[in-house]
């Protein structure tokens, strides 16, 4: 699953439309409808935030399982040179 799969999957849970995720999140219909049909490019973080926000869930619960399992070894350096 996609971003845009689960923003839709939690908004239809919550038996909204877009125009009322809209109205909740303050991130427009369009850039919704965008974002679920997967072309929106470069979504922000301040727009994930406050679509999070209004689903009743954090950031981290709209993302893909497989940015969830990145290992932090992967992802930062931490060994003194």
């Amino acid at each position: 699953m996609q971003i845009g799969d689960i923003v839709k999957c939690r908004r239809l849970d919550l038996s909204l439309i877009q125009k009322e995720l809209e109205s909740r999140s303050g991130v427009t219909q369009s850039m919704i409808s965008k974002i679920e049909n997967g072309s929106a490019e470069n979504v922000s973080i301040d727009v994930l935030r406050k679509l999070a926000r209004a689903l009743n869930c954090s950031l981290v619960d709209l993302l893909p399982e497989a940015d969830k399992n990145i290992s932090n070894k992967d992802s930062y350096n931490t060994e003194e040179k």
